[in-house]
């Protein structure tokens, strides 16, 4: 039977962070749902569909691959258990900066499995990223300032792109 995991996340945008959990775990199962999902307390920078392009852009340009198959989806609603039985995963992959995100992160796995039996496999984030997350990322192309070393050249031309329209709206 194939390992199945699911690497769930806003991922608005993907950052090099967010790629290098992506490409770990791709090495450890046979197959990787890399799902976008709606977060409630959040509000998007870019849509679904564009997060979608954005993330198959990245793998693309950075050419991760591994022995598991690279599926990417969206969810944005429901459960993500639901999801998980519905593709047939076992795991959800998670990765982590700080004992913060652990704290964050513990209470939503122990759920996670009560609900669904689902394991989630905590990957901890390589030292080089560890300090960078989606909405540092946004702030700083917002005010001008170079990301190419924290995303894919794909998603530094959409948030330039993204913060000149912004300026522009006012």
């Amino acid at each position: 039977m194939p390992s199945i995991a699911v690497y769930p996340g806003s991922f608005d945008p993907i950052t090099l962070g967010h790629l290098d959990i992506a490409s770990r775990a791709a090495k450890l199962f046979d197959e990787l749902h890399i799902l976008v999902v709606h977060n409630p307390s959040k509000a998007p920078r870019f849509s679904s569909e564009e997060r979608v392009e954005l993330i198959r852009s990245s793998l693309g340009e950075l050419k991760i691959a591994g022995p598991a198959k690279i599926v990417i989806d969206t969810l944005d609603g429901g459960l993500l258990v639901n999801y998980c039985k519905m593709v047939g995963a076992t795991a959800l992959v998670k990765g982590f900066r700080t004992s913060v995100d652990l704290d964050y992160e513990l209470p939503m796995a122990q759920v996670n499995r009560d609900l669904a039996g689902v394991e989630t496999v905590f990957i901890p984030a390589d030292p080089v990223h560890g300090h960078v997350s989606s909405s540092l990322v946004k702030q700083v192309a917002d005010l001008d300032g170079q990301v190419g070393k924290y995303v894919s050249e794909s998603v530094a031309r959409a948030l330039a792109t993204s913060a000149a329209n912004r300026k522009a709206q006012g």
